[in-house]
């Protein structure tokens, strides 16, 4: 890695001094490693607890974040603060049990299920729903009917005998993955709840056990139009199986066998099997808080624009002894954001201000659903329709299995999404000042991980605002106690950050305001 980050100092020999915007060099130098390193062996120390959102090492690195704001010299424009207070609750499940005929079944060790539905009891009587597919070519659904029924599925999907999909005639499609849509397709169909087989649910429960046994977050408002989904409770082998037997239905691994050699759904009545689940919950109530440093512009006809820069300080706080720092998550893209916005502070403090204003936002909720994004986007501090584009930063300090020997990358997701104006001038950016190698490997809208829709800025991409998300990839460490700042590669982290500051500064000193020139259908 050495010869990859002794170099950066010497890309101005290969790049045409015509290309170089000097102003904005100069500032862009001002994120260095050692303010970077500083801020983080700070907010990803222990003293701040894994920041866990409405938990005090969250609030504590929020009051650090606001405190850095007002030593720079930032506005004020919260109410006289800096900081955006948002309602929360929590709700888990302390106990729940599942019946089928006269044996009971206990959550964690026979079944869970996540958040998201209110039903406190889901009974009813059980149907066959094969593998829970209703595609074009494939369909669980054709010869039974759901409607007013829990759906017993299978997990994955029908593969032939030559191990190819019959659903799309590939190795795999969605449907292998996504849990969602078969309880989509389920609900669609009219079922009440669905139940799916887990195969691999002893190696599973431990990796979800922190999500289980710490309760599921959500904003405290009332919705308007409040989404209704379905339970969906996942089973081990031994449920799954006995559901089958109560109900005379074939063996799991025959249905599975019948199912490879002719391609059509096992899906079949229970003889009116019935199920009944009991769920009891506790709910607390409690609120956490977006930091926003606020730089005016300095173009009287431009300034009430403005470019959104975020990323998110919260993380999942800790079990047990164990301090979960979220150095590079988001540790990394937290103090990039502050240096950031220290280096357009200090141009407009000495008169060379962009002429859009610039909003750099530290969020918090990320963790949970990406609760403090959500909260601003639906009460923005200022007007969503005067924000030109979210630049958002998230895991930016360490590399991935795929670029072990080479750290001289980022990801960017979303760039050509909405805006090919914004595409072209990140591409510019980065071959003017940084030369990184741009990886777009994520930003396929098929990419099974689904990671454009998996941080703050696709609450901006979904009301039409452009975004880029920059990121270096899962490893080892992600939501693990070994995520520490030592671990972390500041210069890398200092040039992606660098990066994100160029684009931010060419798209708040154009002339013209970035197109929205792509349609969400062509995603």
């Amino acid at each position: 890695m050495k010869r990859v980050l002794t170099a950066i100092l010497c890309f101005c020999t290969v790049i045409s001094t015509a290309q170089i915007d000097s102003t904005a060099l100069r500032y862009a130098n001002t994120i260095t490693v050692d303010e970077l390193k500083e801020h983080l062996f700070t907010i990803a120390g222990d003293a701040f607890e894994g920041r866990e959102t409405g938990a005090e090492g969250q609030k504590k690195a929020a009051r650090y974040i606001e405190d850095y704001f007002k030593s720079i010299g930032a506005e004020p424009v919260v109410d006289g603060g800096y900081m955006q207070t948002f309602p929360l609750r929590t709700e888990r499940a302390v106990k729940a049990t599942m019946m089928v005929a006269d044996s009971g079944y206990t959550y964690y060790d026979d079944f869970y299920f996540f958040g998201g539905f209110d039903e406190s009891t889901v009974e009813g009587e059980v149907i066959f729903g094969g593998y829970g597919i209703d595609s074009e070519n494939y369909s669980d659904f054709d010869e039974v009917d759901v409607a007013g029924k829990i759906v017993l599925c299978i997990e994955g999907e029908p593969m032939k005998n030559d191990q190819t999909s019959w659903v799309n005639g590939e190795e795999s499609s969605d449907w292998a993955s996504d849990w969602r849509m078969k309880r989509d397709a389920a609900q669609k169909a009219g079922a009440k709840a669905v139940v799916l087989l887990n195969q691999s649910y002893d190696r599973y429960i431990g990796r979800i056990k922190y999500w289980l046994e710490n309760p599921g977050m959500r904003l405290d408002i009332e919705r308007e139009e409040k989404e209704e989904i379905i339970p969906t409770f996942f089973v081990n082998e031994q449920v799954f199986q006995h559901l089958l037997d109560e109900g005379n239905a074939k063996a799991l691994d025959k249905v599975i066998a019948k199912t490879a050699k002719k391609g059509k759904s096992q899906a079949a009545e229970l003889n009116g099997l019935k199920l009944g689940i009991e769920i009891m919950r506790e709910e607390k109530k409690f609120s956490s808080e977006n930091v926003l440093c606020y730089i005016e512009g300095s173009d009287p006809q431009l300034k009430n624009e403005l470019v959104v820069i975020t990323a998110h300080y919260d993380h999942v706080g800790m079990e047990g002894d164990d301090i979960y720092n979220g150095a590079d998550d988001d540790g990394s893209g937290t103090v990039s954001a502050l240096e950031i916005a220290e280096a357009f502070m200090q141009a407009r403090k000495e008169g060379n201000g962009t002429r859009r204003s610039v909003l750099v936002m530290t969020v918090s909720g990320e963790e949970k659903g990406l609760l403090g994004s959500e909260w601003y986007v639906t009460h923005p501090v200022f007007p969503l329709e005067n924000t030109v584009a979210n630049l958002n930063i998230d895991m930016i300090g360490r590399v991935d299995e795929q670029h072990a020997d080479d750290d001289r990358y980022v990801y960017l997701i979303g760039s050509d999404r909405l805006s090919t104006d914004l595409h072209a001038i990140s591409e510019k950016a980065n071959e003017t000042y940084t030369r990184l190698g741009l990886d777009y490997t994520y930003n396929d809208p098929k990419d099974p991980n689904r990671f454009y829709y998996r941080s703050d800025h696709y609450n901006f991409a979904k009301n039409n605002i452009p975004v880029i998300f920059y990121f270096s990839g899962v490893h080892e460490d992600y939501h693990q106690p070994g995520d520490v700042p030592e671990k972390i590669l500041y210069e890398k982290m200092s040039i992606i950050a660098r990066l994100v500051f160029h684009t931010a500064w060419e798209l708040a000193n154009r002339d013209d305001r970035i197109r929205v020139n792509v349609s969400e259908e062509a995603n």
